[in-house]
């Protein structure tokens, strides 16, 4: 769909010198994100970098098989010249790649062991026959040379279990190191804290399981925030049934860990969170399912701000925006899915956390689903429509050409990848076209600046462009720290 450069065409950047690796053949959520504090910095060079997953490429004959992209951030931003890829046959990264193990589908990157490097946790489906084991979350080892395989682990996982569900980063216990969510357990009631620093085997320093259900109802969606202001990261889980929300649950870090006696919290879909308001406590950002119901697909989208208080979200102090709420561009109109991706960060500098919107059902004039990313400010006040923007690949100075079915802003992070201490804006289109390859994928950024992200040396970057396999790769299906809902890809 246009964003291919012929040979011998320049970027919208430059590109930067430096090892480019493609091991192919043969081989979340953060507290507190208006900080300035470098977050995803894997080869400890001050930069944060980018993690993106292509979890439906097909590798070595296996479809769906997946692979994660790592693009390392300069001053120059980002470019193929600093991006690695790693795929399950990459040497030193345990098993091999299969058909359904959605290689990236979820990605988690954060300090694991506490040597200052972000290491990288990726979730797949695979089954490990010898031990009965559905699904594996892998470590990447930060390192001063990158990401590879090499020294990468399977987090240990007991026999019989299912692995990896739902899994959420924070530090729930407030010693400083990550801790991580999620199932790893036979028993669907339970999910598993893992307290870290992780050791290089993979193992946490201990473990607590929690039963996180209370019905037979399933996790739509989490996040982890210092939402009561104590120091210490808490857990909110939302659920659901069937065709319905069935609330959510707020659980509160403590020095020991997470409380086993949950708060009462509304039903919400996709998550972020970021001090909007700068007042020391994390406020929720979530998308609202429409009147209680999970079918999304003609949702116009609605998102909710809870503001954090001394007793967690507040319900009472909250914020309702959509399309229609002044100042925000577009229209609410049928299967826009406004709010179907957020993430939280300061975009202009200012110290107030900003709110990065996917609109990924969006039409651009009348062409279908090409998708849209709008930009809500933080402020004294929280969010709120003023100063709002919108960008897609019909703004002036973004790369591509508005076409159906893009899904621009199916996956959205706001991180600063150039280190000036404003956040840039990556976007993924995991439905855009590459030529006649379908949904290939590609993904975007646009610069942090005062007064918020631009167009102006914009910088598109895709499969093609790597080297890597592109047909139905859905290369920006998902970013690292960004796990929302999947998609409908069509």
């Amino acid at each position: 769909m246009g964003i291919r450069r012929p040979a011998g065409t320049v970027a919208a950047v430059a590109v930067l010198i430096g090892a480019f690796t493609v091991p192919l053949a043969g081989d979340a959520a953060f507290a507190g994100e208006g900080s300035a504090a470098v977050r995803e910095d894997f080869n400890g060079d001050g930069y944060e970098d980018l993690a993106v997953a292509a979890p439906a490429a097909t590798l070595n004959g296996h479809s769906w098989a997946g692979y994660v992209a790592i693009s390392y951030g300069s001053a120059n931003g980002l470019g193929p010249a600093r991006t690695d890829i790693v795929t399950q046959d990459t040497p030193g990264v345990p098993g091999a790649s299969g058909d359904n193990h959605g290689f990236g589908h979820q990605l988690i990157p954060r300090d694991l062991d506490g040597d200052g490097l972000t290491d990288l946790a990726v979730v797949t489906n695979e089954y490990q026959p010898e031990n009965n084991i559905g699904g594996s979350v892998i470590i990447l080892w930060g390192r001063g040379t990158g990401i590879s395989g090499k020294g990468a682990v399977r987090i240990p996982a007991p026999a019989n279990a299912f692995t990896g569900e739902d899994i959420t980063a924070g530090d729930f216990d407030g010693d400083g190191h990550t801790d991580l969510f999620m199932r790893n357990a036979e028993d669907f009631d339970f999910r598993a804290v893992l307290y870290g620093p992780f050791g290089r085997n993979g193992a946490p320093a201990r473990e607590q399981q929690l039963t996180a259900f209370s019905t037979d109802n399933t996790i739509c969606s989490t996040a982890a925030g210092d939402f009561n202001g104590d120091g210490i990261d808490d857990l909110a889980t939302f659920y659901v049934y069937e065709d319905h929300a069935e609330g959510g649950k707020l659980w509160l870090g403590t020095k020991q860990g997470l409380s086993t006696v949950p708060g009462r919290l509304p039903s919400a879909n996709t998550t972020a969170v970021g001090d909007f308001d700068k007042d020391g406590y994390d406020d929720l950002a979530t998308r609202v399912f429409p009147n209680g119901e999970t079918y999304l697909e003609d949702d116009p989208g609605t998102i909710k701000i809870y503001y954090g208080s001394s007793a967690g979200p507040s319900t009472t102090r909250t914020k309702t925006i959509t399309q229609e709420t002044a100042g925000v561009p577009g229209v609410s109109e049928k299967g826009d899915q406004f709010g179907a991706r957020l993430s939280a960060g300061d975009m202009n500098g200012d110290g107030y956390a900003d709110l990065a919107v996917g609109d990924p059902g969006e039409a651009i004039g009348s062409v279908a689903k090409a998708g849209s990313v709008v930009l809500l400010e933080g402020g004294r006040s929280g969010l709120n429509g003023t100063g709002a923007q919108a960008f897609h690949q019909g703004t002036p100075g973004v790369p591509g050409t508005v076409e159906r079915g893009d899904l621009f802003g199916g996956s959205v992070r706001l991180s600063d990848v150039t280190g000036d201490g404003k956040a840039d804006l990556a976007a993924g289109a995991p439905g855009e076209d590459l030529g006649r390859v379908a949904n290939g994928g590609a993904v975007w950024l646009l610069r942090g600046t005062a007064s918020g992200p631009t167009a102006s040396r914009a910088f598109a970057e895709n499969p093609l462009d790597l080297g890597a396999p592109a047909a139905g790769a859905e290369f920006g299906a998902n970013l690292g720290g960004e796990n929302g809902p999947a998609l409908l890809i069509p």
